[in-house]
C-alpha cells in the first residue's frame, strides 16, 4: 500500500485499529450464558418418563408404539409413540415437555439386552399384530454417549475459571489474562509522545504571559540543558500551578506537552486512590519507573490535592490511611532521583492551602506558578483566541468585551463567546454581532432571562426602588463603582433585578473606599425605607455581601481604632484557628459590636444621602418601570453628571473610543435582588 493510503485527509496518520478486549469479553460471556441456558434447557426437555416392561407391552398390543430403540449399554429402550398415543391421558403426565418433540419419547428399563431380545422376540410371535406392523417394532440397536453426564461433571470447575477470567480482565480495564490482579498497580497515565501528540501549543494560551514565561523556560531546560548547566545551574524538579478554577492551568500542561519534544506523562491525582491497600504507592513507583525510562521527559498531575492533603488531618487514630501511604511514596520518588535524570513535574490545584507542606518544599515543587483571573489586556487576549472560529461582524470589540467583563476567568470568557454564537445562530443571523455577546455576557453574570415570570405590580415597584437606590447612592458618593447598567427584568432562580457596576482594577482598598461600597450595597434597602416605610427579604444578597465586608475590615484588614492592627486571618490555612477562636470572649463581643456600629453608621449615611436625593430617586424608579434597563449613559441624562472630576473607568474608555455602547459587569460586583 502506498504511503498516501496511510493518512487521513488532513495528512495525520491514520490510527491503527484495534479490537475492543471489553467488547469482545462480553460477547464471549454473552454466548457461554446462552450456551449454558441451552444445554440445561436440552437436558430437561430431553428428560424421559419411565414405564415398567409390562406397560410397555400393553403399549405395543395397543397400537401406541412406534418405534422401539435398543440403547447399547444402558439396558434401556427408548420408544417412540404414535401420533393418536401422544393424545391420550394417560401418557400426558409421563411426557412432560418432549409431548411436542418428535421422539424417543417414553423409555423402559431391561435387565439385560440378550434377556429382553428373546423375551420380546418371544411376545412379538405370540401377539396378535398384522406381520408388517412387527417389523416396525422390532428393536433398532443404536449407541449414545452420556455428553450431560460430562458436562455437569466438568461445569463446576469451567464455570469458575471463567468467572475468574471475568473479574480479572474487568478490574484492569479488559487488559487480557490475569490483567485484572496483576496489573492492578499498574499506573494510569497517559502517554504522549512523537506518535500521539497534543496540538494545543502556547499560541492557543493567551493571558497568561509570566505563567507561559516560566514554563517555556522549563521547555527549554529539556530541549537544551547544556545552555544552563554549563553555568552551573541545575534543572528544576518540579514546577505548580496553582490559580482559581477556569483560568488555564490544565490548558497550560496541554501547551507544555505540545511545545516540548519529550515524552509527557499525563493523570489526575485521583488516579493514584484506589480502594485497595498499597495500590496508589505502587502506582506512583511504577509512573517514576516508567518515566526514568523515558527521560527526559515531564510528568503532569491535574488536581494533585485528591492525593497531596496535609497528613495527619481527618485520619482515624491507628487507622491504615491510604492516601498518606500514596503521599510518602510520591515525595520519597519525587526526592528521590537525581537532578540531571532529567524527570520534570508538573501539578496543578486550585487549594494549595490544604497540601502538605512537605510536598511544597524547593527540591519537589521547586516553582509554584500563580495562574490568576487575567487582567484587562489578559481579557482582550483571551477573547481574540475564543473569536478565531466565530464569524462576527466588524462592530464587534474585543477590547470592549474585556472592559466590560472584570473578574472573568478564561473558561467563562470561553463560555461567553460561545454562547454568543449560539444566540446569534438561534436568531438567524449571518453573523454575531455585538449585542450578543453582551447578552451572553449578561446571561454568564445573571442566568437565564424571564420575561415570563409574572410578578405583581406592587412587587415591581419594590423591586425598582430598589435597584434605583443602589444607582443613586453609587452615582453621589465618590469612592463607590458607579452604575454601569440596572435592570429589573427577572433571572436565574431568584433574582428579580440586579444592578452592575464596572470597578476600577485595584489590589489595594482604603478604609474610605469600602465604607462607601458599604453603602451602595445598603442602597436598595436604604431606598425601600425612604420611599415605603417598610423592608422587605430582597436584600438578602446585599446584607450578606457588607456583614463580610465588616468583618473583614475589624478582624482581617484592622481597619478598626478599637479592635486595632491586629489580624486573625489564617492566610496559610496551616488549621491553627479550628476548633477555637484566636481571641477571647471579651474581645469576641467587642467585634461584634464594633461591626454594628460600622454597618449602622453606612446605613445611616446612606438613609440620609437617598433622602437628599428623593427627587432623582423616583425619577429614576419611574424610568425603571417604564424601560426595564438603563444604562449609565441614560443615567447621565436623568440626574446629570457625578459631582466629581475624576471620571469613572466606563468613561475614560468612551473618552477613548468615543461612543456609546452597553456595558456589563460580573457577577461578584452585581447587587442582585432575590
Amino acid at each position: 500500500m502506498s504511503e498516501s493510503n496511510n493518512k487521513n485527509s488532513s495528512g495525520q496518520p491514520r490510527k491503527k485499529l484495534t479490537p475492543n478486549p471489553g467488547g469482545l469479553q462480553g460477547w464471549v460471556v454473552a454466548v457461554l450464558i446462552l450456551a449454558i441456558m441451552g444445554l440445561v434447557f436440552f437436558s430437561s426437555t430431553n428428560k424421559l418418563g419411565s414405564v415398567p416392561y409390562k406397560t410397555f407391552e400393553k403399549m405395543v398390543l395397543a397400537g401406541d408404539i412406534e418405534k422401539v430403540y435398543l440403547v447399547k449399554g444402558t439396558n434401556t429402550l427408548e420408544v417412540n409413540l404414535s401420533p393418536q398415543a401422544l393424545t391420550k391421558p394417560e401418557y400426558q403426565e409421563k411426557l412432560g415437555n418432549n409431548k411436542f418433540s418428535t421422539g424417543p419419547h417414553l423409555k423402559v428399563d431391561i435387565v439385560s439386552e440378550d434377556s429382553f431380545m428373546y423375551e420380546y422376540n418371544n411376545f412379538l410371535k405370540t401377539a396378535e399384530i398384522p406381520d408388517d406392523a412387527k417389523g416396525k417394532l422390532y428393536p433398532e440397536t443404536m449407541t449414545r454417549s452420556d455428553y450431560m453426564n460430562i458436562f455437569w461433571q466438568w461445569f463446576p470447575i469451567l464455570f469458575f475459571f471463567g468467572l475468574m477470567y471475568f473479574i480479572m480482565t474487568r478490574m484492569s480495564g479488559g487488559g487480557g489474562p490475569g490483567g485484572a490482579l496483576f496489573n492492578i498497580g499498574k499506573s494510569k497515565a497517559a502517554l504522549f509522545d512523537a506518535d500521539n501528540k497534543v496540538k494545543v501549543t502556547f499560541k492557543d494560551v493567551a493571558g497568561l504571559d509570566e505563567a507561559k514565561e516560566e514554563l517555556t523556560e522549563i521547555v527549554e531546560f529539556l530541549k537544551t540543558p547544556g545552555k544552563y548547566t554549563e553555568l552551573g545551574a541545575k534543572i528544576p524538579k518540579g514546577a505548580l500551578l496553582v490559580g482559581p478554577p477556569g483560568t488555564g492551568k490544565t490548558l497550560m500542561a496541554k501547551a507544555v506537552a505540545g511545545e516540548a519534544s519529550v515524552p509527557f506523562f499525563s493523570l489526575s491525582g485521583s488516579d493514584f486512590v484506589e480502594m485497595f491497600v498499597g495500590v496508589g504507592a505502587a502506582r506512583v513507583r511504577d509512573l517514576f519507573k516508567q518515566a526514568k525510562e523515558k527521560a527526559p521527559c515531564i510528568i503532569f498531575i491535574d488536581e494533585i490535592d485528591a492525593v497531596g492533603r496535609s497528613r495527619g488531618k481527618g485520619s482515624m487514630p491507628g487507622g491504615n490511611d491510604e492516601r498518606e501511604n500514596t503521599l510518602n511514596s510520591l515525595l520519597v520518588e519525587m526526592d528521590g532521583f537525581g537532578s540531571d535524570s532529567g524527570i520534570i513535574i508538573l501539578a496543578a490545584t486550585n487549594r494549595p492551602d490544604v497540601l502538605d507542606s512537605a510536598l511544597l518544599r524547593a527540591g519537589r515543587f521547586d516553582r509554584q506558578i500563580s495562574v490568576d483571573v487575567p487582567d484587562m489586556n489578559g481579557r482582550e487576549q483571551i477573547f481574540k483566541v475564543h473569536m478565531k472560529p466565530i464569524k462576527f461582524s466588524e462592530g464587534v470589540d474585543p477590547k470592549k468585551l474585556a472592559t466590560q467583563t472584570p473578574g472573568f476567568a478564561g473558561a467563562e470568557i470561553a463560555n461567553v463567546c460561545n454562547e454568543a454564537a449560539l444566540l446569534a445562530a438561534r436568531r438567524g443571523q449571518s453573523q454575531v454581532e455585538m449585542k450578543d455577546f453582551q447578552d451572553a455576557i449578561d446571561r454568564e453574570i445573571g442566568g437565564l432571562e424571564k420575561r415570563n415570570k409574572l410578578i405583581s405590580p406592587e412587587e415591581k415597584e419594590i423591586v425598582a426602588f430598589h435597584e434605583a437606590g443602589h444607582a443613586i447612592t453609587g452615582w453621589f458618593l465618590e469612592h463607590a463603582n458607579p452604575l454601569v447598567k440596572v435592570s429589573i427584568v427577572p433571572r436565574g432562580i431568584a433574582a428579580l433585578g440586579y444592578a452592575q457596576y464596572l470597578p476600577k482594577e485595584q489590589y489595594l482598598y482604603r478604609t474610605e473606599q469600602l465604607f462607601d461600597e458599604m453603602c451602595m450595597a445598603l442602597g436598595g434597602r436604604a431606598a425601600e425605607e425612604v420611599v415605603f416605610g417598610k423592608i422587605s427579604t430582597g436584600a438578602l444578597s446585599d446584607l450578606e455581601k457588607i456583614t463580610k465586608m465588616a468583618y473583614s475590615m475589624v478582624t482581617i484588614y484592622g481597619m478598626n481604632d478599637k479592635i486595632g492592627n491586629v489580624s486573625f486571618y489564617d492566610s496559610k490555612g496551616q488549621g491553627e484557628y479550628s476548633f477555637t477562636k484566636p481571641y477571647s470572649e471579651s474581645t469576641a463581643q467587642m467585634i461584634d459590636q464594633e461591626v454594628k456600629i460600622l454597618i449602622d453608621l453606612a446605613y445611616t449615611k446612606t438613609i440620609e444621602l437617598l433622602k437628599e436625593k428623593r427627587g432623582m430617586l423616583d425619577i429614576l424608579a419611574q424610568e425603571l418601570l417604564k424601560r426595564e434597563i438603563i444604562y449609565q449613559a441614560d443615567l447621565v441624562g436623568l440626574i446629570g453628571e457625578r459631582p466629581f472630576d475624576k471620571p469613572t473607568v466606563y468613561q475614560e474608555f468612551m473618552d477613548k473610543k468615543d461612543v456609546v455602547e452597553e456595558v456589563i459587569e460580573p457577577a461578584e460586583n452585581a447587587e442582585e435582588t432575590k
